[in-house]
Parts: structure tokens; C-alpha cells; sequence
């Protein structure tokens, strides 16, 4: 992937929840290819620290600390980067939370509560500063992460897989909205990934993925433009016939199946 220089600089890549896992293998992938980046996370120092090992300076790389459940904090880190670092190519909403439920339970509606709001308010947040800009510039992509959670619900994981199918969805719309402007949508639908967050799921994860192995084929599609990518291609096709199993079979295979834990399991 060329590093396309727009009026002398290198490109810009904006990345959410860029202190762990897919966002950090994100972030190295494009510097290796030549690009600046500006990294959010509500861990800003940790992420410093991190970029500073890699050795990236000031040119390359700046942090921005912001939670994406925090909409002014999330917006104001959009508005800061314009301003300090200018429009970028490609905004990244990957900050995102997995925590299992039981509808059951009173408290875990609060959890129902910071998944929406993570996942799907913020990323609305992420992308809003740069929609504008970039209509009008009519170049620019925005790029939603999902999750192979969105096909079908999970036992005990009706906050994720919800939240992650609003995902979908929610990017389908705003890509319809933009391409008259110029300005493209790519969702990003990650199988499993060897991340923090997939470390305590107690279940088999089929087609285990190393983050940097993700980051190479999902900067590829982000390349293309490809509208919607199932990663890996193996995830794609599970995906596909779990899609299409009738209702009381996909049941019967699901329902043996370990639960996401709760909050505090």
C-alpha cells in the first residue's frame, strides 16, 4: 500500500481504543507504511509510552486522551487532531467492550447500558468531527469495527452481539449517506483475535488470529474500499451458514455452548 502523499505530507490514519490489541496492531501497521497516526485512548499514558518505545516521534505520532462514552471528550479529540495534525485519510472506531450478561440480573443492565454507549454512541461520536470536513474535501474513509458476534446471538452475550449487529448496520446507513460526497465507509468484521479481550473467553475460538496478522488484511481492505470484510475468510464462511441455519437447528447447536462471563465471574 502506497503512502499516498496529499500535498506534501504523509497520510493520516485516526484510531479509537488504540491502547491494546486490534488498535495497536492497527497503528503499527500503517507507520510501517508511511503514515502519521493519532491514537485515542482513555489510557493516554500508557499508549505514550508505547509509541515512544517504538520510537516514534512527534512527526509520526500523537496520542489523544479521550473515552468514547465520554461524546464531548470524544468529539473534542476529533477537533484536536484536525487542529494539530489535520484532516485524516482514514478515521478507525475500534474502541469497543465485551462483557457477557443475564438479562436476568438488575445490574447488568447498567453493563447493557456501557456497551451501547461504547460501542455504538461512540463510535457516532468518533467519526462526527470528520464527516463534514471530509464530504467537503470528497475524499476520506471511515472505517467501523464489528465483530462476527453481529450474525446471530451468543448465549450470554445479547449486549455484544447487539450491540456489534448495530454496528453493522449503522455503517451500512451512514455509507449510503456519503457516497454522494465522496467519502467511504468500510466495515471491518474481526473473527477471533488474540487481544486482552478475548483472553478469558473460556470457549474454542475457532481461526485464532494474531492482532498483526488482522491488521495486515484489514489495512488491505480499508485500502480497497471494500464496503464490508469478514477477518480471516475462513470466519466469512462460518459467518455465511450460520446465517442461513433455520432457527431451531442453529438453537440446538448454540445452546451447549460455554457464556460469555458476566462482570466480576
Amino acid at each position: 500500500m502506497a503512502a499516498h502523499a496529499h500535498g506534501g505530507t504523509r497520510p493520516l490514519a485516526y484510531i479509537t481504543g488504540a491502547s491494546s490489541g486490534i488498535g495497536q496492531a492497527l497503528a503499527a501497521r500503517y507507520v510501517e507504511l508511511g503514515w502519521r497516526v493519532a491514537l485515542v485512548a482513555r489510557r493516554a499514558g500508557d499508549i505514550e509510552a508505547w509509541a515512544s518505545a517504538q520510537g516514534w516521534g512527534p512527526q509520526t505520532c500523537r496520542v489523544y486522551a479521550a473515552d468514547v462514552r465520554d461524546v464531548a471528550s470524544i468529539v473534542r479529540a476529533g477537533r484536536q487532531c484536525i487542529e494539530e495534525q489535520g484532516l485524516p485519510d482514514v478515521v478507525i472506531a475500534n474502541a469497543g467492550i465485551s462483557v457477557g450478561v443475564d438479562t436476568e440480573q438488575e445490574e447488568d443492565l447498567e453493563v447493557i447500558r456501557a456497551t451501547f454507549e461504547t460501542n455504538n454512541l461512540g463510535m457516532a461520536a468518533t467519526f462526527q468531527p470528520f464527516v463534514k470536513p471530509m464530504r467537503e474535501r470528497r475524499r476520506g474513509t471511515l472505517v467501523g469495527v464489528a465483530s462476527v458476534a453481529a450474525i446471530r446471538g451468543l448465549p450470554g452475550h445479547g449486549a455484544y452481539c447487539a450491540s456489534k449487529a448495530g454496528v453493522v448496520s449503522y455503517c451500512e446507513s451512514l455509507r449510503v449517506e456519503s457516497r454522494p460526497f465522496g467519502l467511504r465507509v468500510v466495515t471491518l468484521v474481526p473473527g477471533y483475535i488474540a487481544t486482552p479481550l478475548t483472553q478469558r473467553n473460556t470457549y474454542p475460538m475457532p481461526f485464532l488470529m494474531q492482532p498483526a496478522d488482522f491488521a495486515r488484511k484489514a489495512v488491505a481492505a480499508i485500502d480497497a474500499q471494500t464496503s464490508y470484510r469478514v477477518i480471516p475468510w475462513q470466519m466469512g464462511i462460518v459467518a455465511k451458514l450460520l446465517r442461513i441455519l433455520p432457527n431451531p437447528l442453529y438453537d440446538r447447536v448454540v445452546s451447549g455452548r460455554g457464556r460469555k462471563k458476566r462482570q466480576g465471574e
